[in-house]
């Protein structure tokens, strides 16, 4: 992970830099490269995407994002996944959504990589719940862990067998072991 301080970039000068791959994150004026997904780390979230989409896409409930930049709350931040309830996606005029993120998703997922600060993950998604996010997952593949976050609600833990929170009007029923078992490739 990257990180340039800068007190003259503002919010709106790092808007017009050029995009980084992997993507920068612009948090208490800091710019923060987020570190190159590895393996473990895509095969989790393109398999929760297509999980997501496959039961929401059809009815316009929500649409699960890779690495979408969401610029709110003087930040500008790229979940590794970011879920958008169907009625907050603003469309254009030929049905396509806009380019331009600038509210919270409604599910911002994050799967920790090892060279990552938990604490700088985990504040991301505090930033999201206070703006106004209704659920928060932290995906710890080491530990096999899923941390839930909600507002106005004691952070979850969830193991195993334990069943996860789900955003309210998607059908799915998930636990941590269907989500950890996606790893496996045989």
């Amino acid at each position: 992970m990257t990180i340039t301080k800068s007190l003259s970039l503002t919010l709106e000068k790092f808007l017009q830099l050029p995009e980084t791959k992997p993507p920068s994150e612009y948090i208490n004026g800091e710019i923060i490269q987020k570190p190159m997904p590895k393996t473990r780390h895509s095969r989790l979230q393109s398999k929760i995407i297509s999980t997501v989409n496959q039961v929401t896409e059809v009815n316009k409930i929500a649409y699960a994002f890779p690495e979408l930049r969401c610029t709110f709350g003087g930040r500008s931040i790229v979940p590794d996944i970011a879920i958008i309830s169907w009625d907050n996606i603003v469309f254009n005029q030929y049905g396509e959504p806009v380019d331009d993120v600038i509210i919270a998703p409604d599910w911002t997922i994050e799967i920790l990589s090892p060279e990552q600060s938990s604490n700088r993950v985990t504040g991301n998604i505090l930033h999201c719940i206070k703006y106004g996010c209704k659920l928060g997952w932290l995906i710890d593949p080491d530990d096999r862990s899923i941390l839930i976050f909600q507002p106005q609600k004691e952070p979850e833990l969830k193991y195993g067998e334990d069943e996860l929170i789900i955003l309210k009007g998607i059908e799915l029923s998930l636990t941590a072991e269907i989500v950890f078992d996606w790893l496996k490739m045989n």
